[in-house]
This record gives C-alpha cells, sequence and structure tokens, in this order.
C-alpha cells in the first residue's frame, strides 16, 4: 500500500498494511522547530532551515527527508492566514508583540520564548452590541490568495502516492470568539447575554464557509481529509455544559459541517477538541465528524480502550499514541515505547486509527524519545 491507500483503508475501518502515521500534517499535529532541529540532527539529517507552518506556536513544517526517514503518510496543505502569514513581530521590550489580521494583540517573551499568546482581544469593552460584532473589521477569509499554489501541491502530494489533509484559516467557533471577545467576557455573554454570543458563533460560522465556499471547489478532488476544530474540553470536564453545547452549538456547527461535506463529498471531516468530550462525542458523530483527534486518553473519560469500544464502529481516532503531557518529553524511550504499545493495542484492532501524539510535540522533547515513539509503532 502506498501511505493514501494506508490512510483511506483505515479511515473505511478496515486494517491496512500498518497503522498510519501523521506528523505535521495539520496545526494540532505537529512538532515544535526546536524539537524538529534535533530531531533532524539525531537521525543524522543535513541540518536546513526549516519551513514554519505555524508561526504563532512555532511549528516546523517536516521537509521531504524526514518523511520519507520516518515512514509520515499524511501531508498538509496550509492556506495563509493569521499564523502564518504576514506574522511580522515588533520590539516591545520584553517581548515580540505582533498585531494579526484580526486584531488581536499577541506577545513572545524574550529572549527565549517559545510562542506568542493572545495578550489584547479586539473586543473586549463594555457596552458591545450585536451591531459592534456586525460592523467589526473581519478579515477577508474568502481571498483566493490564500490558497494561491495549493493546487499543486496537493497534485504533487498526490502523484507521491501521500495522503493530503487541509486545514481551515481561523480556529473553532467557540475558541476564535474566545479571542476575539476576550475568554471571559465570551463565558459571561453565554450565561447572561446569549443574543451577543450567539452574534459572535454565528459570524464565525459564516467565516468559516465564506473560506470554504472559496477553496474546496478548486481543491476539494484532492484532499482526502478536511481538519475543522473547537476547544470544548478540560482535563477534567468540559468548557460548557453538554446542555449549552446542545443548545447553542450544535445547530451551529452542524450547519457548518454540513456545508463542507455538500462541497467535499468525497473527504473525511477531522475534528480536533481537546480534553474530555465523551459526553458529547455522540453529537458530534450525529452532525457529520468522521475523525475524532487528538484522543485526550490522560483527561476524565478518555480512556482509549471504552472509547474505541463505544465508539469505534462510528467514527475513527486520529492521535492519542503516547501521552504527550508527561510520557513522550520526561519519560525514558522504553516508557515511551511501553506508552505506544499500550495505546496503539486499544485504538488500532479493526481500523479506524492514524497514529499520532497528543496535540503538537513540544520543544523539551528529547529526540530519542521521538524515535522510540516511531519504533514502537513500526515494531509493535
Amino acid at each position: 500500500m502506498n501511505s493514501r491507500e494506508r490512510l483511506l483503508t483505515a479511515l473505511n475501518h478496515q486494517e491496512p498494511d500498518r497503522i498510519p502515521f501523521d506528523l505535521g500534517s495539520t496545526q494540532v499535529t505537529g512538532i515544535h522547530v526546536i524539537a524538529y532541529r534535533r530531531l533532524r540532527e539525531y537521525l543524522g539529517l543535513p541540518q536546513v532551515e526549516p519551513a514554519i507552518c505555524d508561526e504563532v506556536q512555532g511549528l516546523a513544517l517536516p521537509d521531504d527527508d524526514v518523511v520519507e526517514k520516518l515512514g509520515v503518510d499524511v501531508r498538509g496543505l496550509f492556506p495563509l492566514n493569521s499564523h502564518n502569514w504576514n506574522v511580522t513581530a515588533m520590539d516591545a521590550g520584553d517581548n515580540w508583540e505582533y498585531h494579526d489580521e484580526w486584531g488581536l494583540t499577541q506577545h513572545k517573551p524574550k529572549p527565549d520564548g517559545l510562542y506568542f499568546s493572545v495578550v489584547k482581544s479586539p473586543l473586549d469593552r463594555p457596552g458591545l452590541t450585536a451591531d459592534d460584532v456586525h460592523d467589526y473589521a473581519w478579515p477577508d477569509t474568502g481571498d483566493p490568495q490564500r490558497i494561491a499554489g495549493l493546487r499543486d501541491l496537493a497534485a504533487a502530494y498526490r502523484a507521491q502516492g501521500q495522503a493530503v489533509m487541509i486545514k481551515g484559516v481561523l480556529a473553532g467557533i467557540f475558541e476564535m470568539s474566545q479571542r476575539v471577545r476576550g475568554m471571559q467576557n465570551i463565558m459571561i455573554d453565554l450565561a447572561s447575554n446569549e443574543g451577543l454570543a450567539c452574534a459572535f458563533l454565528d459570524k464565525m460560522v459564516e467565516l468559516k464557509i465564506k473560506f470554504w465556499e472559496m477553496a474546496l471547489p478548486p481543491l476539494g478532488d484532492l484532499v482526502d481529509v478536511i481538519s475543522e476544530a473547537d476547544d470544548y474540553g478540560t482535563q477534567t470536564s468540559q468548557l460548557i455544559s453538554p446542555r449549552m453545547f446542545r443548545k447553542i452549538f450544535k445547530p451551529r456547527l452542524q450547519t457548518l459541517l454540513a456545508r463542507i461535506h455538500q462541497l467535499a463529498p468525497g473527504a473525511k471531516l477531522f475534528f480536533h477538541s481537546d480534553g474530555n468530550i465523551r459526553p458529547i462525542l455522540p453529537d458530534l458523530i450525529e452532525i457529520g465528524v468522521d475523525i475524532l483527534n487528538p484522543i485526550h486518553i490522560t483527561a476524565t473519560g478518555m480512556e482509549p480502550g471504552a472509547l474505541k469500544r463505544d465508539f469505534g464502529k462510528d467514527v475513527c481516532f486520529w492521535g492519542g499514541g503516547v501521552e504527550t503531557q508527561s510520557v513522550l518529553p520526561f519519560g525514558t524511550p522504553q516508557e515511551v515505547q511501553d506508552n505506544v504499545r499500550r495505546n496503539v493495542e486499544a485504538l488500532a484492532p479493526g481500523g479506524g486509527y492514524v497514529f499520532n501524539t497528543i496535540h503538537n510535540i513540544q520543544a523539551d522533547v528529547p529526540p530519542q524519545n521521538i524515535v522510540a515513539m516511531v519504533e514502537a509503532l513500526r515494531n509493535g
């Protein structure tokens, strides 16, 4: 099997010749540039200046030699967005400061900060109304410049037998609303000013659909997986109640996901949400999610064997291959391998599984642990 055949077999709930492996096809399945440089050196590969696919998170785009060396099966398309387009950092004393196309102010600490973080939200002010949301200068998510060159890149990946994934240009409808309004504000709005909160959510759905209606007609025939995301879980529970999710968020997500399926009926829909989302997983499956990521196996309710037993016939699992918060950065190579084997044994039987970590590989992960992870995946 080539990589694309391997991935599609797994996503059709059948066992391929080996478990498909993703590294770097999205902004939530990638590797920090510091860890990436160390990995290249450990593998004996020549040092190159890595391409950065996400400046805010500091994520490197894996080069072809790493893809070949590690047996990576999925390649990503990264449209131009606020994490990789016109990211110009200014000197702001103790921080580098970046003002993005959404009006966010972001800081990365000097001298060795790893990421940019939002420090000022443009609509964080009292007395805001739904009209203010409507009248804000939102980015043009339907600008065709955002996908310039991506069809040729997708065709090249397809010709090489690789699977192709595409992400959108803004975070989830909840997460993006948090960024531009401020997390505390949007949570208060949801509880006390539902009309204002819904104005934000409806705008995010509109902006997402505008992008996909521009991008998928020229790209959809070359795309195997479409990535969407929104974070609803914490380590122990949910950010909002399942009741609120079903009332406010589910119908809006259903509108969005249905439109994506209409525009690219041959592609599978990948949905990322961290944390404990077990109570709303049946809802996500109901509205068209084909693939769940990242399988936050240490969160309450997200035990991999139970997820596979209860939902494995209805959704594919992408991630959860190794515990990323403690084992991968701080464990021994043997502990990494043991953890990988336990998770793979729970998630992979019968197909419906793609290997990746729980979210991105961070800067502090030693290269020997990354190699141990891949060896455990390959050798069982």
